[in-house]
This record gives structure tokens, sequence and C-alpha cells, in this order.
């Protein structure tokens, strides 16, 4: 069995793919950014573990608690967080829905994650080397 062949490797190396593919895609939502008609598109996540709740999809909702009597609570807010709940750019009169903020948001965050990825599978690689002695 090859070092590469280990599933902790192989799953980092897969999310490097994946992370190389989004960027290809956002890269193309930019570029399409004037284009009519033209709808954004973004890749899914993939999932390693099926036996957890949140590859299956299973998300759970925080209560927003008032811990004081103190804290003012806001006429017309809801209890619950809700990250779908931001305004959403509509679509130009073109057809184009392209919101170059967005896009270059995602293209950021997945350069991080891409960059997360790698260190931890150069030193997954450099932790194995020292392992069988061959540093």
């Amino acid at each position: 069995m090859a070092i590469t062949d280990l599933p902790m490797l192989s799953a980092l190396r897969t999310k490097m793919q994946w992370h190389q593919e989004r960027q290809r895609v956002l890269a193309e939502n930019i570029s399409h950014s004037d284009t009519p008609n033209f709808k954004p598109r973004d890749l899914v996540e993939p999932k390693f573990d099926s036996r957890s709740g949140a590859a299956n999809g299973a998300t759970s909702s925080l209560a927003m608690m008032r811990t004081s009597s103190g804290h003012i609570q806001t006429a017309g807010v809801s209890d619950n967080f809700n990250s779908t709940n931001r305004g959403s750019y509509g679509t130009r009169p073109a057809g184009n829905a392209v919101n170059l903020e967005d896009e270059m948001l995602k293209v950021s965050q997945n350069q991080m994650d891409y960059a997360a990825a790698t260190s931890l599978y150069t030193r997954s690689l450099g932790l194995l080397k020292t392992a069988i002695g061959k540093r």
C-alpha cells in the first residue's frame, strides 16, 4: 500500500481537487458577469462520512436566548438565527444573476480552504516520513 493511498490523504486529495474545480466554476461565474441570462453555478461539497448528521444534510438551529433581562430584544426580530435571511440580489433586466461581491467572497474562501487542505496534506506526509524514518 502506498503512503498516498491512506484514507486521510485520499480525503485531503479529493478535497483539494474539489477546491480546484470550484475555483474554475467560480471564475467562470465572474467571467460571465455581463452575459445576458447567465445563472451562476456552484459545486456541492463532497461528503466524507455518511454516518455523521452533517453529512446527511441534517442541521440544527440555535435558539437565541436572553440571558439577562437587561438585554434588548428588537421588535419584530425572530428568536432563531437564520443564515438564509440576508437580502439577495435580484436578477438584472438582462437576466444575469451574478453578484460579483458574493462570487469574490466565495473565491477568497475557496482559496483559504484550499491552502488549509494543502498544508494539512504536506504536514501529514511529513509526519508519515518521520514515522518511517525517511527524513
